[in-house]
């Protein structure tokens, strides 16, 4: 019995999550699909400045996963007034760092681009691509940390029909400004700008009628700013460890050539669609886990932790096989150039074979933030880094380019580097050291 209620737990919190956060990527796929259409140099640019932006805001994604194991865990205390606080000093912290980030990636986005040594042609449309994406920074993490507090809330139905209006609203006007206006490349940035900042406030309207139903505050409180940052610190270093991994793997593949680093944009976005879907067993896991450590449920938590992994490994097994079953074809929904798609399926049905690993990982990812155990994160996510690096390099120095330089990044990052990340995470997982229970 249960086991039964745990699945129905992670099952209530997951599906939602999973639309969600399959929204989320959608927002890269339209536009890697309408820019692809464009040609291969725009989508060459598209590739480098996608890199920079989900770097740079995914070193930020600490707000929405420092946030949701402490409300969780204080909404599993008893204390809802106190969860939605922290919900709180969250987005007010999002703001700032927001507004912080964006402004100084616009002043360095002319180097930061110059740094990946791509085409000139594709340097031009990557800096036109990324400069007005800049505008939408501080909304794209207000975002997180709005969605963070309210999956420890454990509602995910609600961010999933925010997500679904932003991609709806984010496909018209891309389609509109890249083809109707003519505006090409930055058409598509200007048309995510204005998506993100229009879910912005349909999250604040949400958020501040939990708070004025809990009681709490609508400004910030040092307190919460701090066990924020705190926590967001050590998960800051965890990222850090992650997006080197992507950006070092995005230099491998611009030293093929343009067919290359288009080819591992397409591999990538579908591998980030792919981890976001995977992702939602994650977002249950840390929400259930914070709220039954903060129950001092320990018993609980063990359960959720297992069946947590169990249907993250089937559910990885299930889209892994969809995408290799498709890999043939999948490929032209992004690009018409002939170059990419000889390339483009070999490297895809990797990508399929090594998704039941992904959600092992991903899983046990989930399960360690939402028992805030942040510095071991943040130290194996080095360690995992220093592993894969030398890899990386041997495979882009011996492995020529073409279809077997593609394949040879698809095997470094979805099978080396998640393998790296697999070991550490099991074995953290099997100790007690994560299990500390109360606020």
């Amino acid at each position: 019995m249960q086991r039964r209620s745990v699945d129905r737990s992670i099952a209530h919190l997951a599906i939602p999550a999973l639309g969600a956060l399959i929204a989320e990527p959608m927002f890269l796929i339209v536009d890697s699909a309408l820019v692809g259409h464009l040609g291969a140099v725009p989508l060459a640019g598209l590739a480098v400045a996608s890199a920079v932006l989900q770097t740079t805001v995914g070193l930020m994604i600490f707000l929405a996963y420092a946030t949701t194991p402490l409300v969780a865990r204080t909404r599993g205390a008893g204390d809802l007034r106190g969860a939605v606080q922290f919900g709180v000093d969250g987005l007010w912290l999002a703001l700032g760092i927001g507004v912080a980030v964006g402004g100084a990636l616009w002043l360095a986005s002319g180097p930061v681009v110059a740094a990946f040594g791509a085409t000139e042609a594709a340097t031009r449309q990557a800096l036109a691509y990324l400069t007005v994406s800049c505008l939408g920074i501080p909304a794209m993490l207000v975002v997180f940390a709005a969605s963070g507090l309210l999956r420890g809330l454990q509602d995910t139905r609600t961010p999933l029909a925010v997500a679904a209006v932003g991609f709806a609203l984010n496909a018209l006007l891309n389609w509109w400004f890249i083809y109707g206006l003519g505006f090409g490349i930055a058409g598509s940035a200007w048309g995510t700008v204005i998506a993100q900042w229009s879910m912005v406030a349909v999250y604040l309207v949400v958020v501040l009628r939990h708070a004025t139903r809990a009681g709490a505050r609508l400004l910030p409180r040092r307190e919460g700013l701090g066990r924020a940052g705190q926590s967001g610190g050590w998960l800051f270093v965890r990222t850090v460890g992650l997006r080197a991994a992507l950006l070092a793997t995005v230099f491998a593949a611009t030293s093929h050539g343009t067919a290359a680093t288009a080819g591992y944009q397409v591999v990538f976005t579908i591998f980030s669609t792919a981890a976001f879907a995977l992702d939602a067993l994650a977002i249950a896991a840390q929400a259930l886990i914070g709220d039954a450590l903060g129950a001092g449920d320990s018993r609980r938590a063990r359960l959720i932790v297992r069946r947590s992994v169990f249907w993250g490994i089937g559910c990885g097994v299930v889209f892994g096989g969809a995408l290799a079953a498709a890999s043939p074809v999948v490929g032209r929904v992004f690009t018409d150039d002939a170059t990419v798609l000889s390339i483009l399926p070999a490297a895809i049905l990797v990508l399929g074979l090594s998704l039941p690993l992904a959600g092992f990982v991903f899983v046990l990812d989930g399960v360690l933030m939402g028992a805030g155990d942040a510095r071991y994160l943040a130290w194996t996510s080095l360690v995992n880094l220093a592993a894969y690096l030398p890899v990386l390099w041997m495979l882009t120095v011996l492995v020529p380019t073409g279809t077997g330089g593609l394949i040879a990044l698809t095997v470094a990052f979805t099978i080396v580097f998640m393998a790296a990340r697999a070991v550490t995470l099991g074995v953290r997982a099997r100790g007690d050291s994560w299990v500390r229970l109360g606020v």
